[in-house]
């Protein structure tokens, strides 16, 4: 098995800073069917690319029990599993590029979640139903897919063409997105695992598909796939996905295997709430931006821009700038936005920008109010200092609103396991007093005063799902109050 994974972005040499695999090494990984190896053919500051080759034990497979041939004995030993990519390739990139997969750069902090332009290279690809599958999975991520039918036997054209494609995506993306794209769909394109598929296997797909499975169409059929199309498993990834992203409309069916149609009314549903809390924790965040009076709007961490669109939609909101430190994710919120369609009006009151959190940037002094809704828990606690100094400090708006999970509430979660976090790329998740002890400091320190306020539901003994605190400059506390 055999896979690159190629950057032009300049240096492109970077790419072996968010791979912590060194350029000039050749590494080699033991796995349980056998060894991975990591070289990097090509090393320039146009292009670097790095290459994942597997050797498979086929001894090794047949003792694991899962060699997926099955009829006569000798096909566990001859079998494509040594050569098609599949599950045993996305084991290998979750043990060699692990970090990564997290969207870790200690080295280079300012790598981070930054989208760069990337090829990757799948020369056997199993595709039983056909090249189309690979378009469906792979093209509503942002990939552009290549696919190139291979012949059964070159020299004996009438047998048709293999099970098989070559495989290239190429688009600007980040390498952990890559990384767990790859992860979660090969498998599925292969439609078979070479392990037992256990409650484990849930957890995996809910931390490394849960910040865009939610959203690709074709969920049901990944999902169901992964699982190796085990109803319970099934249905328990979909809730969780629904539960924890707030993204699943109340009641709507939730498929289980390819065979469950959309719609459904057999299909088992996701318990209805009134309200999805992803809808309240925008409306608190509109509340409290209107509490202040806040006319002049900075969304910091905008990602595709759900925030945006409700700013957007309200007249007295005069200015609006979405900032985020993923260019992808700008692009997606424009399309989202329909900014095109906009007439010259709506469009002058919004703006996106390129930025960081973390960084002081200019461009962003002097606005009544800076958002940032669910955006502190996705960095490493060593640089929430530098986020208080940019924002609170340097950019000084009259007013902060910071939402982020309470981690108190978690236990009320049925599908999360204890000491889990609700979402993989979550650094940390503050309980209330936590919260409430960083607000106060950080209030402090900068000349705010602070507000803490629930989001959501509140629970008796574990609190709101979701904590909100708006900062407001003490100077102006009395009159906005």
């Amino acid at each position: 098995m055999f896979l690159t994974l190629t950057s032009t972005a300049e240096p492109a040499t970077d790419l072996g800073y968010l791979l912590h695999k060194h350029p000039d090494r050749v590494q080699v990984f033991e796995l349980p069917v056998g060894r991975a190896h990591v070289y990097y053919p090509e090393a320039t500051a146009d292009r670097c690319t790095v290459a994942l080759h597997v050797e498979v034990d086929p001894i090794a497979l047949v003792r694991g029990k899962r060699s997926g041939a099955e009829g006569f004995a000798l096909a566990q030993y001859v079998n494509d599993r040594p050569y098609a990519a599949s599950s045993m390739l996305a084991v290998a990139l979750g043990r060699v590029f692990g970090t990564a997969m997290k969207g870790r750069c200690a080295a280079r902090p300012d790598l981070e979640g930054v989208a760069i332009p990337l090829t990757i290279h799948v020369p056997a690809t199993p595709t039983s139903e056909g090249p189309e599958h690979a378009l469906r999975l792979f093209a509503p991520l942002g990939w552009a897919v290549e696919t190139v039918v291979v012949p059964l036997d070159p020299d004996v054209p009438h047998w048709g063409d293999a099970p098989y494609v070559d495989l290239t995506l190429t688009g600007t993306l980040t390498v952990a997105e890559a990384l767990n794209h790859l992860y979660v769909l090969l498998p599925v394109l292969d439609g078979s695992k070479h392990y037992w598929v256990g409650t484990d296997e849930v957890d995996k797909l809910v931390r490394t598909g849960g910040g865009w499975l939610r959203d690709h169409p074709e969920q049901a059929l990944i999902t169901s796939r992964y699982l190796a199309r085990r109803r319970g498993y099934v249905i328990d990834a979909l809730a969780r996905l629904a539960e924890l992203d707030d993204d699943i409309p109340a009641g709507e069916a939730v498929p289980t295997d390819e065979s469950t149609p959309r719609g459904d009314p057999s299909a088992p549903t996701v318990a209805p709430t009134a309200i999805p809390l992803v809808r309240l924790r925008i409306e608190a965040v509109l509340q409290a931006l209107a509490d202040v009076g806040a006319h002049r709007i900075v969304d910091l961490g905008c990602g595709e821009g759900a925030l945006l669109r409700e700013l957007l939609a309200t007249p007295t909101f005069s200015e609006v700038v979405g900032v985020d430190v993923s260019a992808r994710a700008l692009e997606r919120a424009e399309k989202q936005l329909h900014l095109e369609r906009l007439s010259d009006t709506q469009r002058r009151r919004i703006r996106l920008r390129q930025s960081s959190a973390t960084y002081r940037d200019t461009e962003l002094v002097g606005y009544d109010a800076v958002v940032l809704m669910e955006v502190v828990e996705h960095l490493d606690p060593d640089r929430l200092p530098d986020l208080e100094r940019s924002v609170f400090g340097h950019a000084h708006p009259g007013s902060v609103v910071v939402t982020t999970p309470n981690a108190d509430h978690n236990v009320l979660y049925p599908h999360l396991a204890a000491g889990t976090m609700r979402h993989r790329d979550h650094r940390f998740e503050w309980s209330r007093s936590q919260f409430a002890d960083w607000a106060e400091g950080v209030a402090a320190t900068h000349g705010y005063a602070v507000e803490l306020r629930p989001v959501g539901a509140q629970d008796p003994a574990h609190g709101s799902p979701t904590q909100l605190a708006l900062f407001t400059q003490a100077s102006r506390h009395g009159g906005a109050a």
